[in-house]
C-alpha cells in the first residue's frame, strides 16, 4: 500500500514538473529516454512538448521519430511532414524527408519514397543515406512494374486461353448439333424411303392380285388337239 501510493505521488510530481517545463526542456527529457531505447516513455515527453508548442519542428520531427521505433509508422509520417513544413533549417528539413522515405520504402510505395528521398536531398545534396535509397527504391519500383506487368500478361494469356477454350467448345457444340440434324434428317429420310417401297410393294402386290383375279374369271379358249 505504501508503495504504490509512492508510485502515485512520483507520478503526479512528475505530471506537475512536466506541466511546468518548457517545450524545449520537455524535448530534452523525451531525448534522453529515446537515447536510452525507452520509446514509449519519450514519446509522452515529446507529445507534451507538441501541446506546448504545436509550431515547435523539432519535437514534431523527435516525436515522428519515437513513433517511428514503435512502429506506429502512420502517425508517424503525420509528424515528419509537419516537421518538414514547420522546419526553417534546410539540413533538419532533409531528416524530416528521409525518413519519411524510409517508411514509404518500407510499405513498397516506391513512388511516395522516391519523391521523399528528392526533397531530402532537394534540401540537402550531401544526404548520402537519401542518395543511396533514391537509387535502390528506383529499381525496386522497376522491378515492381516488371513484376506487375509479368503478373497482367499472365492474366491475359489466361484470359484469352479461356476465351479459346470456350470458342472451341461452342464450335464442337455447333459441329455435333450439325451432326446430330444430319443424322436425324437421315434417320427421317431412311423413314421415309422406307414407307415408300413398302407401299409400292403393297401396290404392286395389289395390282397383281387384281391381274390374276381377273385372269381367272375369263373363259378358258384352249382347243384339245385332234387325234391323227
Amino acid at each position: 500500500m505504501t508503495k504504490r501510493l509512492y508510485i502515485i505521488v512520483c507520478l503526479l510530481m512528475m505530471f506537475v514538473e512536466m506541466n511546468g517545463q518548457t517545450s524545449n526542456q520537455l524535448i530534452r527529457e523525451g531525448n534522453r529516454l529515446f537515447s536510452s531505447k525507452k520509446y514509449a516513455q519519450s514519446e509522452i515527453l515529446y507529445r507534451k512538448a507538441v501541446d506546448k508548442d504545436v509550431n515547435n519542428a523539432i519535437a514534431n520531427y523527435n516525436l515522428g521519430r519515437s513513433l517511428q521505433e514503435q512502429k506506429k509508422n502512420a502517425e508517424a509520417k503525420k509528424f515528419y511532414e509537419a516537421a518538414a513544413k514547420l522546419e526553417k533549417d534546410p539540413i533538419r528539413q532533409s531528416s524530416s524527408y528521409n525518413n519519411l522515405g524510409t517508411i514509404f520504402q518500407n510499405e513498397k510505395d516506391y513512388t511516395k519514397a522516391i519523391e521523399a528521398y528528392k526533397n531530402a536531398l532537394r534540401h540537402n545534396p550531401n544526404h548520402n543515406n537519401a542518395r543511396y535509397n533514391l537509387e535502390l527504391c528506383k529499381q525496386k519500383q522497376k522491378q515492381q512494374k516488371q513484376k506487375q506487368q509479368s503478373s497482367n500478361d499472365k492474366k491475359d494469356k489466361s484470359n484469352k486461353d479461356k476465351d479459346k477454350k470456350k470458342q472451341s467448345q461452342n464450335k464442337n457444340q455447333k459441329n455435333n448439333q450439325k451432326k446430330n440434324n444430319q443424322q436425324k434428317d437421315k434417320q427421317d429420310m431412311s423413314k421415309e424411303n422406307a414407307e415408300q417401297l413398302l407401299n409400292a410393294v403393297k401396290q404392286q402386290e395389289k395390282e397383281t392380285q387384281e391381274r390374276l383375279s381377273k385372269a381367272m374369271r375369263q373363259p378358258s379358249d384352249r382347243k384339245l388337239d385332234k387325234n391323227w
